[in-house]
């Protein structure tokens, strides 16, 4: 067998067993007929590609992913059984993460990332693959962390390397107060080809955020009710696309007063694929908020976040 023919086998494989889709939902992303992907899925076991114990270091809680499901109308829930030992959660869930969001990767042209330790762990799993029509964007600014290696500019970078693909990044700052000077930065050369591509995000792929994240910077912190004017900072749940929201997922900042350097929120939530990594138990409420504002079309859990959601809902 060929490469390509090699990775196709492993990419229904990976979809059919381990992301539990439907044949029909296969059927519809590889544009490949009900008997060709069979004949595929059998060729895999007959070949080695698979085997029928699917050999990974992570198991998944099926009743939890099933509770959680019916409560908040999500189809796209995964939740990572909490290893045994602890320090293995963080390699565990970024492994998973990694061949889930490689596998939504092959059928995208482009893919927004943001920051985060999460993340960076995340793309150290990823597989070396090839694409043609594949870019990497950015569609906010900077968090600021420069001396770290999970700055979101770098992000892009690593995760383009995987691919040998073009990245676009956005060389300013998450927040700018100044309403003309952040209106003009979006029309500076150094910006338009990353806004422009991240116009067109096919996929978006980021970690939750809380206000510790954003007090944690001393230039965010020291302007916060600037940065979030006429919010209540006790009703932050948490943080995602650089934007407040509250436990029911409700965006507390209005539209008017958004300081953020990206593109909007409207065209943020119009992308087909958003999906959220969350492993602290700590950001469960975040977890919780965009549960129920429905802010991602996936999301990927671990068990410890999981179960304290649960049990805020005596599910």
């Amino acid at each position: 067998m060929d490469a390509e023919h090699t990775q196709l086998l492993a990419d229904l494989a990976q979809d059919y067993y381990l992301s539990k889709m439907a044949i029909s939902d296969i059927s519809k992303k590889y544009h490949l007929s009900r008997y060709l992907i069979m004949k595929y899925l059998d060729e895999a076991l007959a070949s080695g590609v698979v085997s029928i114990n699917i050999h990974t270091n992570y198991d998944r809680n099926a009743k939890l992913e099933q509770a959680l499901k019916q409560q908040f109308k999500i189809k796209n829930l995964f939740v990572i059984k909490d290893p045994s030992n602890p320090l293995d959660r963080d390699e565990i869930i970024a492994t998973f993460a990694a061949n889930q969001v490689q596998s939504l990767i092959s059928n995208c042209q482009v893919v927004g990332l943001t920051w985060g330790e999460t993340i960076y762990t995340m793309l150290d799993h990823f597989n070396k693959q090839t694409a043609s029509k594949l870019t990497f964007t950015q569609f906010m600014g900077e968090n600021m962390k420069y001396h770290s290696s999970a700055a979101s500019m770098r992000m892009v970078q690593k995760a383009a390397a995987r691919y040998d693909v073009p990245y676009r990044t956005i060389p300013g700052p998450l927040y700018v107060l100044n309403d003309q000077a952040r209106q003009t930065l979006y029309h500076e050369p150094a910006f338009t080809a990353a806004f422009a591509a991240a116009k067109r995000m096919d996929l978006i792929v980021c970690g939750l955020g809380t206000l510790q994240s954003i007090n944690s910077i001393p230039a965010w912190h020291d302007h916060i009710q600037e940065i979030f004017p006429g919010v209540d900072l006790r009703q932050i749940a948490g943080m995602a696309f650089g934007r407040p929201f509250d436990i029911n997922g409700h965006f507390l900042v209005a539209p008017e007063n958004d300081k953020t350097l990206s593109i909007a929120l409207p065209t943020i939530e119009q992308v087909p694929r958003r999906v959220a990594i969350v492993q602290r138990k700590s950001k469960f409420q975040a977890a919780m908020g965009a549960l129920e504002g429905q802010l991602f079309t996936d999301m990927i859990l671990t068990e410890s976040v999981a179960l304290r959601i649960t049990e805020a809902f005596g599910i």
